[in-house]
């Protein structure tokens, strides 16, 4: 007799993706546009058009990350990776680069050291459903997360 419940049951199922796509840049104001806009082609062509909310989200926010990569998290040679991942329940964006002593920190609205610097963070922070920053061997890496929603769907 075979059992109604597969013996794995209690097991978490892994969450595949849809699709995905990463590619190194070069640590260049050119290489953060060029990402921009491959994240926006990738997501056009996975079915979220251009001027749909889901795409405009993401771009946006890979462009910030982007950005950041370039700006603050730029070693000579080095180039930054990005990498995009749709699942189920949405987009995750990640943006590693080789600097580890510059790390971006969560800074509420009104801070007096966001007025320098960190004001894209506030954006990404606005934008996303988490983001984060992770250790990464060298360097970090800057993750964002933008879930599927009758907001972002339209």
């Amino acid at each position: 007799m075979k059992s109604a419940t597969p013996p794995d049951w209690h097991m978490p199922k892994r969450i595949t993706s849809a699709h995905t796509f990463e590619m190194r840049f070069t640590s260049s104001p050119r290489g953060a546009r060029l990402a921009r806009r491959l994240v926006s082609h990738r997501l056009h062509e996975w079915g979220h058009p251009y001027d749909g909310t889901l795409n405009e989200t993401v771009t946006l926010i890979a462009a910030e990350l982007a950005a950041n990569a370039v700006r603050h998290g730029r070693v000579p040679g080095r180039d930054f990776h990005l990498r995009l991942v749709e699942t189920p329940y949405g987009v995750r964006l990640e943006v590693s680069d080789t600097r580890t002593e510059r790390l971006p920190t969560h800074r509420p609205p009104g801070d007096p050291a966001a007025d320098e610097s960190g004001r894209g963070l506030l954006l990404v922070e606005a934008l996303a459903a988490r983001w984060g920053v992770e250790p990464r061997s060298p360097g970090k890496c800057v993750w964002a997360e933008v879930r599927r929603s009758p907001a972002t769907e339209g």
